[in-house]
């Protein structure tokens, strides 16, 4: 059966400070898709789309592209303002892309298989891919997902607060899915949800969390594109920072009885750079993942 690794490749990266989806990580400069498309290779997935802004596409083509076109079927998915619904106008002053439920749905045209969502920013461990390539290939239900599921605990960051889906999962299944902003991780291992304020409510470093490792089957765009219209029409014009998000999406379907998520755990750590102080502790990470022989000299 074909599979597809869609891979989220258009954020701005304003925390950040520039465009780290393209920014060399690995001991040999590779950068951090890189590393998901290896190991999504290894698990059976036999096409990749990247999802970017239109300015990125020669870089992208240099940077890993090409290389990795030698390696799988790759197609590129713009995520602009001229996919959003005619009717719609955008704020004046808006910049920003709509979030993660809109560039998924700019993929649509490249993709008529099932698929796996990922972001480019990060590493998600060998074993996730594998756990949902069988997961796909397995399910023939077009009403039911699977997401990958972290423990809160091993996606934190030292550096500053991150926003994660903290899920409620119940024999097996995801029920629940918050999306907590401002999850911070304290010298002391604690860890809390500061979006009201210091010190926060404590959260369970042990709860499992969404880090957009999602898998759909290709008949989910059409409830993914009645949601987002029905986010555009909600929308405050005021506010030109509002995101429609994979999380929140995922829970409302869930809530209205439209799918059902399986939950796919794992232990993996998984590590990012949401911080620019991330960069050399990633930059380590996988350097030793080389060393141990899960990665060859060169990708």
């Amino acid at each position: 059966m074909n599979t597809t690794l869609v891979v989220m490749a258009a954020g701005m990266a304003s925390r950040y400070g520039g465009n780290k989806q393209i920014t060399g990580m690995g001991p040999n400069n590779e950068i951090l898709l890189e590393y998901s498309v290896c190991d999504a290779i290894r698990a059976g997935f036999n096409k990749v789309v990247f999802i970017i802004r239109p300015d990125m596409l020669e870089d992208m083509k240099r940077i890993c592209g090409d290389k990795l076109a030698k390696k799988i079927n790759v197609e590129y998915a713009f995520q602009d303002y001229s996919s959003l619904p005619e009717w719609y106008a955008v704020p004046e002053g808006r910049v920003k892309p709509f979030g993660t439920v809109h560039a998924v749905l700019c993929a649509r045209s490249c993709v008529k298989e099932p698929f796996a969502v990922i972001n480019a920013d990060d590493y998600y461990g060998v074993d996730s891919f594998q756990k949902m390539h069988d997961y796909l290939v397995a399910s023939s239900d077009p009403a039911r997902a699977a997401m990958v599921g972290y423990r809160l605990k091993n996606t934190v960051s030292i550096h500053g607060a991150v926003t994660r889906g903290v899920c409620k999962v119940v024999d097996g299944r995801m029920v629940d899915v918050d999306e907590v902003a401002k999850i911070r991780l304290y010298p002391d291992g604690r860890i809390a949800d500061t979006s009201e304020g210091e010190p926060g409510r404590d959260l369970d470093p042990d709860a499992l969390v969404s880090m957009n490792f999602w898998g759909f089957r290709p008949e989910l765009f059409d409830n993914m594109q009645r949601y987002f219209e029905d986010f555009l029409k909600a929308a405050d014009p005021s506010d030109i920072k509002c995101e429609c998000l994979l999380p929140v999406m995922v829970d409302r379907l869930l809530k209205q009885g439209e799918i059902t998520v399986d939950m796919l755990e794992t232990e993996a750590v998984w590590f990012g750079v949401t911080y620019q102080e991330d960069r050399p502790l990633v930059q380590q990470a996988l350097l030793e993942l080389h060393a141990k022989g899960v990665y060859p000299e060169k990708l």
